[in-house]
């Protein structure tokens, strides 16, 4: 009997951990374990970038594994809402998210019946990548085995004979084919975080298969279609972590195409078409890519050209472009479609791991913090299809752009388990927040780390000689103005920490240790703390946040036919629109006068929102107060935010109209008043754009 109990106990305990180490979200591995990983990872990735065969002109900053960051505060708050809504279980609530990338026939918009193949491939490799990435950020158990067993089923079918991850179907599949091979770059988009969180060497085979022997189809001049183009950077990542030429050679030969050469200077001249957003911003960073393989500046050139465009013709006051669809000019009740939130960080992403430049970080944390939280619902759970700088009940937007509207009474507006019969966004929703986290640090070829974003944190990684480190960052940032970190190392060691200086941040405070550091950041809008770093040490970061008033005119659609057309809105057909507005922003948040709702599709009644602003820019500091409370226990983009403005404003009599949307000239009169703004992000209903006061 004691023999039969000891047995036993010893059983009990092997299955205990195995329970935890499955719990723990690596298969057969602990906490330890996966760290080593993906230390290892980063050291293979820094091995080949630095090699014979490495990179020309050296990158600036090399991304980290997904579970190297993991949220806290008010970051990991949303993140469990996401867990515990659209992102932990869509593929609960549609066949396309379920049954995708099986390789077998199911019933669903745009999907063929008889393989699966079509728009359900795209829509759903959007969920799987930002699905897997969360959950080994969150170490949830049981989304990573959700996750990774449809990932699993993708890695099989290419290890047992499949051509590429549509591993059902023969190669020539998807030569030619933009739409598939498009689909096809966003899967190797999460096979590469799957195998960053968890090294099983089957992924890497099957990446490393499928990009060895994958031809790259020509990049389109145009915006007018998906393009296989947009798998170079899922390529590249599978060089750094195989090292296998092949893919190199494969990825350098679409410069080999007498067209990349005229499209780049095409763009670098500023010859830029009107296309759709999405293939807009997931295209434009192709060039890029590849000057650091190349060396050839005019590349890189040619993609800032295209972000510059953007930026002149088309940028919405939350840090992303109108999007009808297609690039739509701007004003107050343009939109952008949400699938524009998540490409648009993407590409920044790019941006800022080549060129190590802040401009790029303070995009993605001006999405992050304001276009991000608006199209999904505070609990995460519905979402919808277009955002607007003005959404006022039924007013403003009124006319509905070109858009799926199987929802809420055929309104894009609306928020819905799936937002609308085209599931695009509601995937690309998913991948936001995760990525995010994972590059709030990245790695330098130097053996140091770049704090490039911020927000509440634990950073585990290795710096100088692979030495392991540990960061903790505690801040209510962007709500609040003080950044602490604190450093663990495993021994003493030498090696350069990066902290970015927010490009609207004139006078910063830095730190080490309680003693104030002289500042002298590089060109690049970084400060370098080179030194010997010991367990215990610590780094506080002051960003003293201005206001900044920012004026401009709405101005008139594209004329191109895609708004021309007969069932556009009528707004979009006006050549005449040249209304001014004006935005406020503190620091990296824009504000905006709150509309109350009694949930994201309903606005309460008997509100007033009829207001211009009264304030000018020499004066902003006496024009408006900033009213800063305790962060709240749980953060969900409540109304009730630890920052708000008190605006001197005009009440004025405003009855605006679809065409009309604001006043065509500065509003004379009016009855003095002062109103409260709050964060952009935190609103469902709102006036972000003002009208000008005269």
């Amino acid at each position: 009997m004691r023999t039969i109990g000891f047995s036993l106990l010893v059983i009990f305990a092997l299955i205990s951990q195995s329970c935890m180490l499955k719990n723990n979200g690596f298969h057969a591995t602990g906490a330890n374990d996966s760290k080593n990983i993906r230390d290892e990872i980063l050291k293979k990735k820094k091995q080949v970038l630095l090699s014979d065969n490495g990179q020309v002109v050296r990158q600036k900053f090399i991304p980290l594994s997904p579970g190297c960051i993991k949220p806290c505060g008010w970051i990991k708050d949303w993140s469990e809402l996401a867990l515990n809504g659209i992102t932990g279980h869509l593929d609960e609530w549609s066949p396309t998210f379920g049954e995708a990338w099986k390789g077998h026939g199911f019933k669903a918009t745009g999907a063929n019946s008889i393989d699966g193949t079509g728009w359900p491939l795209e829509q759903s490799s959007y969920w799987l990548d930002g699905a897997i990435r969360l959950a080994f950020i969150m170490n949830d158990s049981i989304l990573i085995k959700k996750v990774s067993k449809r990932l699993n089923k993708i890695v099989d079918g290419v290890l047992n004979g499949g051509e590429t991850f549509i591993y059902w179907k023969p190669k020539d599949f998807i030569a030619g084919d933009g739409f598939n091979s498009w689909a096809h770059s966003h899967i190797g988009r999460a096979l590469v975080a799957y195998y960053q969180a968890t090294g099983d060497h089957r992924i890497l085979e099957a990446l490393t298969k499928v990009y060895s022997q994958y031809k790259l189809p020509e990049l389109p001049d145009h915006f007018d279609g998906v393009t296989g183009a947009v798998n170079v950077d899922p390529m590249l990542e599978t060089y750094l972590m195989s090292g296998n030429k092949r893919i190199l050679e494969n990825v350098l030969a679409l410069s080999k195409f007498q067209s990349f050469s005229k499209i780049t200077n095409e763009w670098k001249n500023g010859e830029i078409k009107t296309g759709h957003g999405v293939i807009n911003y997931e295209n434009i960073r192709v060039p890029s890519l590849l000057y650091p393989w190349t060396g050839e500046q005019s590349y890189l050139d040619a993609s800032k050209a295209c972000f510059t465009w953007l930026d002149n013709y088309h940028m919405l006051p939350y840090g992303v472009a109108s999007s009808e669809e297609y690039n739509a000019g701007v004003g107050s009740n343009r939109n952008t479609e949400t699938c524009n939130v998540a490409a648009s960080m993407w590409s920044y992403l790019s941006m800022l791991e080549i060129t190590g430049n802040n401009s790029w970080a303070d995009r993605i944390e001006q999405v992050f913090f304001n276009a991000a939280p608006v199209p999904v619902a505070r609990d995460f759970k519905t979402m919808c299809y277009y955002q607007s700088p003005n959404r006022i009940g039924h007013l403003i937007p009124d006319e509905f752009p070109t858009a799926p509207t199987e929802c809420g009474g055929g309104s894009p507006y609306a928020y819905c388990p799936l937002g609308h019969n085209v599931l695009c966004c509601v995937g690309n929703i998913n991948r936001v927040i995760p990525n995010y986290i994972m590059h709030l640090w990245m790695a330098t070829a130097d053996d140091g780390l770049a704090a490039v974003l911020y927000g509440p944190s634990t950073l585990n990684s290795i710096a100088g000689k692979d030495v392991p480190v540990q960061i903790t960052t505690k801040t209510n940032y962007p709500f609040d103005e003080t950044i602490n970190m604190k450093i663990d190392v495993g021994k003493k060691v030498n090696f350069p920490l990066y902290l970015k200086i927010p490009g609207w941040c004139t006078n910063p405070v830095l730190k080490v240790n309680n003693e104030t550091i002289k500042l002298a950041s590089n060109a690049d809008g970084f400060i370098k703390v080179d030194r010997e770093w010991e367990k215990g040490d610590s780094i506080s970061l002051y960003f003293p946040m201005k206001l900044k008033l920012v004026s401009g005119f709405e101005t008139s659609y594209p004329q191109i036919k895609y708004f021309l057309k007969e069932k556009s809105r009528k707004v979009a057909k006006l050549t005449d629109i040249h209304n001014p507005y004006q935005c406020i922003y503190y620091g990296p948040l824009l504000f905006a006068l709150p509309i109350d709702d009694v949930d994201a599709n309903t606005q309460k009644d008997g509100q007033t929102w009829n207001y211009a602003l009264a304030v000018k820019e020499e004066t902003l500091d006496q024009n408006v107060e900033v009213v800063k409370t305790v962060m709240p226990d749980h953060w969900s983009w409540q109304l009730d935010a630890p920052v708000k403005l008190k605006v001197e404003t005009k009440k004025f009599d405003w009855k605006p109209s679809d065409t009309q949307a604001l006043p065509r000239h500065p509003v004379q009169g009016g009855i003095s008043s002062v109103s409260t703004l709050v964060p952009y992000g935190c609103t469902k209903f709102r006036v972000s754009m003002f009208p000008v006061s005269e």
